[in-house]
């Protein structure tokens, strides 16, 4: 078993004074360090029932598409605004160096459906959150919130938590 968090380091300062970014660039790279990430990504998963898994850009699309074709489930993007084909429905959210939106394709996402969403990182949980509200608005329920990392700074799970959202993530620092 690799020790994952040595494939993640941190950036000062970035993308502001003050941030320390968590890079999982070299993670990637490493493809048995991606291939456990994903194991584990995958076994956390399994605790709840899955119909869909969306993704949040940018890099929760890189562990959710792998995850989808893991779990044979189909994948639904949450981007940025203006990144997808309306119709759209957009939620905004506060960023822990910001404010950002983000949009879904409302029809992709099937009435009733248990989707899983997937991020890289939880910092604040507002991205989370606000896929959370794209989902729903969608017709579909969240099951479940899985991420590589979780900041526990930042408080993240507990704001997730608080509004009934399961959450398991592969590292914590």
């Amino acid at each position: 078993m690799l020790n994952l968090l040595d494939y993640v380091p941190t950036v000062p300062d970035f993308p502001k004074p003050g941030i320390a970014f968590w890079d999982i660039c070299p993670l990637l790279a490493d493809a048995g360090a991606f291939r456990q990430a994903l194991d584990e990504m995958v076994q956390l998963s399994r605790a709840w029932p899955i119909d869909q898994i969306a993704g949040i850009e940018s890099r929760g699309l890189i562990f959710a598409s792998a995850l989808a074709c893991r779990l044979d489930r189909g994948l639904v993007l949450i981007r940025k605004r203006g990144k997808l084909p309306p119709p759209t429905a957009v939620a905004t959210y506060n960023l822990e160096y910001g404010q950002g939106a983000l949009e879904i394709q409302p029809q992709v996402i099937r009435k009733n459906a248990a989707v899983l969403l997937v991020d890289d990182v939880i910092a604040t949980g507002g991205t989370l959150l606000a896929s959370r509200d794209l989902v729903r608005g969608a017709g579909g329920q969240v099951s479940g919130v899985v991420a590589l990392l979780e900041l526990k700074a930042l408080a993240g799970r507990g704001r997730l938590t608080e509004v009934g959202l399961p959450v398991a993530t592969v590292l914590s620092v």
